[in-house]
């Protein structure tokens, strides 16, 4: 085990040397892979941020049911009865017919309804279901809809349906932009590595003649790889942490303008601890098939 771990430290060694040896290259390098990398990983951040400030702006998507024109008291205590009893409502309220006047009224309304003599609006409930599954509302409307003395029942839950269904297009392209973006990733690494072999070979020759293994000459590429990737994370990871600083305020004051408050969120450890990792692991990848194909024939 000892020995395992000292043939690993040397590898590091041997690719920190190689890495810090050639300033320029690294520094080229490890650009190509930030910028490319913080592509998808700046989208998949702007959707969940955006995800947060459409439920801000939007508000709690309800479910509204208005009654007859010609129910009772009795009809709507009936109603409120049967919502009470229901596991699914997170909280409704009861929305009068003379309130509903009066608030309409206060819209600037009033000449308007002033000519049409009896109120033409009936009572009415507001209902906050639990969750936001558009299922959930269908079918809560759909029952409701049957109940005696309820003329219609309206959906708010149609943005959340547009909303998540977006939300799953930009994730999905996303994910298609990091596939490719990471593939080009394996391919930079891989010339990377080729061409350390090839300014190598003489080294990696006589190290062979002195009873070197595969293994052994194959480690520092792999490191190599490794920690490129992960230099290319870490610039990915500052190039994200910059556009959220720079789109910081914009947001806010645009969230404003719609009597929000929303503050746009940066990634947490984990996903700054994936983003260097998946860059780490790309490099790696190159690596490997870089030093498979190319060593065999030194």
């Amino acid at each position: 085990m000892s020995n395992w771990l000292y043939l690993h430290v040397r590898a590091i060694a041997q690719a920190l040397r190689r890495l810090f040896g050639q300033p320029v290259g690294t520094l080229l390098s490890a650009l190509v892979v930030g910028i490319a990398l913080s592509l998808p990983g700046g989208g998949y951040l702007l959707l969940d941020n955006a995800a947060s400030l459409a439920r801000g702006v939007s508000g709690t998507p309800e479910i509204s049911i208005f009654l007859d024109t010609q129910a009772q008291k009795a009809d709507a205590e009936a109603i409120e009865a049967r919502l009470k009893a229901m596991p699914a409502l997170a909280s409704y309220r009861f929305v009068a017919r003379d309130e509903a006047l009066g608030q309409l009224a206060a819209s600037g309304l009033g000449d308007v309804l002033a000519g049409l003599g009896d109120n033409p609006l009936p009572d009415a409930f507001v209902l906050t279901p639990q969750g936001e599954d558009p299922e959930l509302f269908e079918q809560m409307a759909a029952d409701i809809g049957n109940w005696p003395r309820v003329a219609h029942v309206q959906l708010d839950s149609a943005w959340v349906a547009r909303l998540h269904a977006l939300l799953e297009l930009g994730r999905s392209a996303v994910l298609m932009l990091a596939g490719l973006l990471g593939f080009a990733l394996v391919i930079v690494t891989f010339n990377t590595i080729r061409l350390q072999i090839l300014t190598q070979r003489q080294e990696i020759e006589v190290s062979r003649l002195l009873g070197a293994t595969d293994p052994f000459i194959r480690r520092p590429f792999y490191w190599f790889g490794g920690l490129q990737g992960a230099l290319g994370g870490l610039v990915a990871l500052g190039t994200v942490w910059a556009g959220v600083q720079a789109l910081g305020q914009p947001v806010a004051r645009l969230a404003q303008t719609y009597g929000a408050v929303f503050q746009l969120g940066g990634p947490d450890w984990r996903a700054s601890l994936a983003i260097v990792a998946f860059a780490a692991f790309l490099g790696w990848l190159g690596a490997v098939i870089s030093v498979r194909r190319h060593l065999a024939s030194t």
